[in-house]
C-alpha cells in the first residue's frame, strides 16, 4: 500500500510515523524526513544537553509505537514512508554537532550516508529486528556512526 493524505490523517500514529507528511514524498522520503529533524532540533536546542537527551529518548520510545502501528497498517514493517526514525535520529546527531551550517550539512550528509549504506552492524540489525523497535534501532545506530564521524572530523580539523 502506498500511503496518502487520507492514510496520514486516519490515525495520529500515521501522522507522526509518516513525519507530518514528509514520508509521503514520492522520491527519497527518508531524506525529506531527515530534513524535518532540523527545525525540530532547533526547538529543543535551547535546553540543556540532559534535557535534550531526555526529549530524544521520549521521542525514540513513542516512535516505536508510531512506527509499529503505521507499519502494520501499511502491511510493511519498515515501509519507506515511515520516517519518524530518521527525524529522531537526525535530532540526536544535531545534539552533538557544532552549530554552524557547514557542520549541520555534514551531519545531514553523514547520517544519510550511514542510514542508506548500513555498515555492520546496522545491516545485521535492520534484517534481524522487526516492527517498531527494529525500525527505530537501525537509525539510532546510523546516528551513532554519524556522531562518531563528526567528532573525528571535528578533532582532526580543530587540533
Amino acid at each position: 500500500m502506498q500511503p496518502n493524505v487520507k492514510f496520514l490523517i486516519a490515525h495520529p500514529a500515521h501522522f507522526f510515523g509518516l513525519g507530518f507528511g514528509s514520508g509521503l514524498a514520492k522520491k527519497a522520503p527518508g531524506t525529506f524526513g531527515t530534513l524535518v529533524g532540523l527545525p525540530l532540533f532547533w526547538l529543543i536546542s535551547i535546553y540543556s544537553l540532559s534535557t535534550q537527551l531526555a526529549i530524544i529518548s521520549a521521542l525514540f520510545l513513542i516512535g516505536i509505537y508510531f512506527c509499529d502501528v503505521t507499519g502494520k497498517a501499511l502491511g510493511v514493517a519498515d515501509h519507506g514512508g515511515i520516517v519518524w526514525d530518521e527525524i529522531v535520529a537526525m535530532i540526536l546527531v544535531l545534539t552533538f554537532t557544532l552549530n554552524t551550517w557547514e557542520w549541520w550539512l555534514s551531519a545531514f550528509l553523514l547520517f544519510r550516508l550511514f542510514d542508506i549504506w548500513k555498515p555492520f552492524p546496522i545491516h545485521y540489525f535492520d534484517k534481524k529486528l522487526k516492527h517498531g523497535f527494529g525500525v527505530m534501532f537501525d537509525d539510532l545506530l546510523a546516528a551513532i556512526y554519524a556522531i562518531a564521524s563528526l567528532k573525528g572530523i571535528e578533532w582532526l580539523t580543530m587540533s
